[in-house]
């Protein structure tokens, strides 16, 4: 690759879920896929993530066909068991998995198959099972995967049996503790598919399409497509590609025909041509649909529908990186894939919710940290215009703190594997432009064993996908273990990233101008946002981290709040500073120390615990307005200008009840402000929802937020009563969390305690019509209620 101009090719790709045949695999669309072309289609896929059966327990013969389950727990998938439980201090996952029990379970489902399919392959795919999963059919091991992170396909056809009774059965094994430096989960906690193909079929990720040549008047698209034939004789086929746009209009097509020996399989290339595209960016993320058909003798066996975006990328030494030839700064943060009160099974519009919010305040990127995280996230990152990172490992061979069981126990076995299967499921996502293939690597890089270790999977990365670059994620790397810098390594990634130390960054592409750098994890420093702004070949950073997340925390914490955002999606002086600097529109907010005299942290209220010793208040002033005011019950503390290093703006007052102000100008003009009132007692509570209706869809929740009020409506940040909450109708509550890092009680109870004046509940329905009521109430709070319909049952992408 060219070191000094990296050009990337993109594209993208979606696991298509079609409508259920109708065999008693009665499932329901639960996906957030782009609505696909109303062609008929062949292939059959079939959500399998209802009705399992689940004990936590390591029990002899669950495997068998015969086995009696009756007495296990009935539940859906996606399903995380250790967020079911307990905060113990005593747990074996200890700080990394947030003190949640780990263990062994097994899942059981029967699986019905009409004879009429007889003849056909069957597949059963899994998104991810954490961890050391072994799956049967009909009592047969079919397959082995330790890294609960992978997505994995198993051919099931010689174990299915057409017409009768079949049982997939799945032991997880997530018992050797610690394993983790963060929450992992523990379960089935991705869905699940059952498949249908003919003899002769699309391979498993078998579509490839880049996208080589891109302007505004035309673009090549190429598509790679391998194809199976299990049959026992040869075959002559037909693949026919056609391409629409997101109007659903064809804008192309092309055929192709070869003979396929038995048993063997292919690959064949195509070609496209797309007149006046509308191309994939930030702000107008638009998918088109690659619908690919097979045919023999004329008759259509198999199809696929794969979507992509059209655009083009490149880095360049100097001045950073380019989509569709525009510079744009890569402004990310890193995620762990936990969503608070869901543990790993996190349903999409959680993941909505939060890419909302960083999206408001400037994030444009996301890095998968460290690991892959579920497809759909990916479907949702392309469709609301994200960047992202997609990280392999948190480590090779080398062992890390607080992990002993972690992913160096398996990696010279199964590194090969998993890197394959998330490039190859991921390629034709238009949102990722780049995989980092190891996080803070303790392996010796600085020798000769751990650069090859790191050249064949570098190579590995470039055989399947040549259009995308890599990097790591540097840890380090003037220690004398590493000397990445000067021994060579760097110039083996196409990009060179480093954690932390932006002035090694820095420095070690002014030693060698060539070198095209980017910051894979960074702090809330200004000195960080400064060389971002600054530096024009700085490509880009990710921010530790974009959320909170359970688990790298001590006792009696269970997350550490590292987050831009905490759990809950609850603004913090961290996000109002980060958007003074990455934000798009003006703002002004202000935030006050907690205590008297510039104590305690930094709160964003004008509620102090006691009025009476709360006297002098410091504040700051974070804004990307030219000049900021600041008011106490309308009288000024006088106009200060904003710095242009990034800093915020100071004021000290002596603290009044009633009203902080602050303003900010550009120009002269008041074009941002915010103000706090003083609380007296909380005398209410106050019931909000985060959209309108809820779908009638697994990865549909709705959240509903309560706040207490005073007797003038002024919410109150120091309220910690316990709410209890009810559901009538047809909805469950499936979650409730309040965002504390020391919160012991459990996430998946019907009542919480307030934290800082609020806290959420998480509610789903249960059928697909209806209307749900959620009352809340305090021990010494009246009742409030609020209503909502359920709607429809299509994830919906925004609110």
């Amino acid at each position: 690759m060219n070191k000094h101009i990296l050009s990337i090719t993109i594209k993208m790709r979606k696991i298509l879920f079609v409508i259920p045949f109708l065999f008693g695999l009665i499932g329901v669309y639960i996906n957030a896929q782009i609505p696909t072309n109303n062609n008929e289609r062949v292939r059959q896929v079939i959500n399998f993530d209802k009705s399992w059966r689940f004990v936590k327990d390591d029990v002899k013969g669950a495997e068998q066909l015969k086995f009696n389950d009756k007495k296990w727990h009935l539940l859906d998938l996606p399903h995380d068991w250790s967020i079911e439980g307990e905060f113990d201090r005593d747990e074996p996952s200890g700080r990394g998995g947030g003190y949640l029990p780990t263990g062994i379970g097994w899942y059981r489902k029967q699986l019905d198959v009409p004879k009429t399919l007889s003849g056909k392959r069957f597949y059963i795919e899994f998104d991810g099972v954490m961890s050391f999963s072994e799956v049967f059919v009909n009592g047969v091991k079919v397959g082995y995967r330790p890294y609960g992170y992978s997505g994995f396909q198993y051919d099931i056809t010689e174990q299915v049996k057409p017409g009768k009774k079949n049982i997939v059965a799945v032991r997880v094994d997530n018992s050797k503790q610690p394993a983790s430096r963060w929450y992992t989960g523990s379960g089935i906690y991705r869905h699940v598919r059952f498949i249908v193909k003919d003899l002769v079929n699309i391979s498993h990720w078998g579509v490839f399409i880049t996208t080589p040549k891109v302007s505004n008047d035309n673009a090549t698209v190429e598509i790679e497509t391998e194809i199976k034939n299990s049959s026992t004789i040869d075959q002559e086929i037909k693949l026919v590609t056609e391409l629409f746009d997101p109007s659903n209009k064809s804008v192309g097509s092309v055929e192709k025909s070869q003979k396929i020996v038995k048993g063997q399989s292919l690959k064949l290339l195509q070609t496209v041509n797309v007149e006046n595209p509308i191309l994939w960016d930030l702000d107008n993320p638009v998918i088109y649909e690659a619908v690919s058909k097979v045919y023999v003798n004329n008759v259509l066996i198999d199809d696929k529908v794969s979507t992509f975006g059209i655009r083009s990328m490149k880095f360049d030494a100097a001045t950073g990186f380019y989509l569709n030839e525009k510079n744009i700064k890569i402004q990310g943060v890193c995620l762990h894939h936990d969503g608070g009160a869901f543990g790993a099974a996190v349903p999409l519009s959680v993941w909505r919710n939060r890419l909302t919010n960083l999206k408001e305040i400037g994030v444009n990127a996301i890095r998968t940290a460290h690991n892959p995280f579920a497809p759909e996230f990916y479907d949702l990152c392309d469709r609301m215009g994200f960047l992202v990172m997609d990280e392999t490992f948190d480590t090779w061979t080398a062992v890390k703190n607080h992990a002993r069981y972690g992913y160096h126990t398996i990696f010279n076995d199964w590194w090969e594997a998993d890197t394959r299967d998330m490039i190859l499921r991921d390629r034709n996502h238009p949102s990722i432009f780049i995989y980092s293939l190891g996080n803070e690597i303790r392996d010796r890089i600085a020798d000769k064993e751990g650069q090859d270790r790191f050249i064949k999977m570098r190579d590995l990365a470039h055989q399947l996908d040549p259009s995308r670059p890599n990097t790591v994620a540097l840890f380090r790397p003037n220690s004398d273990w590493a000397k990445a810098y000067t021994n060579g390594f760097a110039e083996l990634m196409d990009v060179v990233g480093q954690n932390y130390r932006e002035n090694e960054l820095v420095q070690a592409h002014k030693d060698k101008p060539d070198r095209i750098v980017i910051g894979t994890e960074n702090g809330h420093t200004r000195q960080a946002m400064v060389t971002l702004r600054d530096e024009p070949f700085m490509s880009g950073q990710f921010i530790w981290t974009g959320y909170d997340y359970l688990g790298e925390a001590d006792w009696p914490e269970i997350d550490h709040g590292f987050g831009i955002f905490d759990r809950l999606g609850n603004y913090r002086a961290a996000t109002y500073q980060r958007e003074s600097w990455w934000g798009k529109k003006p703002v002004a907010y202000i935030v006050r120390k907690e205590t008297n005299a510039g104590g305690g942290n930094w709160v964003a209220d004008w509620t102090p615990k006691d009025y009476d010793t709360y006297d002098v208040a410091h504040m700051e002033v974070y804004s990307n307005c030219d000049s900021v005011e600041v008011f106490i019950n309308g009288k000024s503390l006088g106009v200060k200008d904003v710095p242009n290093n990034g800093s915020s703006v100071s004021y000290i007052s002596s603290y009044e009840k009633g009203i902080l102000k602050v303003v900010g100008f550009i120009d002269g003009k008041e074009l941002a402000s915010q103000e706090f009132h003083s609380a007296t007692y909380p005398e209410k509570i106050v019931l909000s929802l985060d959209q309108n209706q809820l779908a009638f869809n697994s990865d549909e929740v709705m959240t509903v937020t309560v706040k207490v009020v005073d007797e003038n409506g002024v919410e109150n940040p120091l309220s910690d009563a316990l709410i209890y909450f009810e559901v009538e109708g047809p909805g469950k509550i499936v979650g409730v969390d309040n965002g504390d890092l020391e919160c012991h009680t459990s996430m998946k109870g019907s009542s919480k305690r307030l934290y800082r004046g609020t806290c959420n509940a998480y509610i789903q329905a249960t059928q697909p019509l209806g209307v749900i009521k959620v009352k809340a109430r305090g021990k010494f709070l009246p009742e409030s209620s609020v209503e909502f319909k359920i709607e429809g049952d299509k994830f919906i992408l925004t609110k």
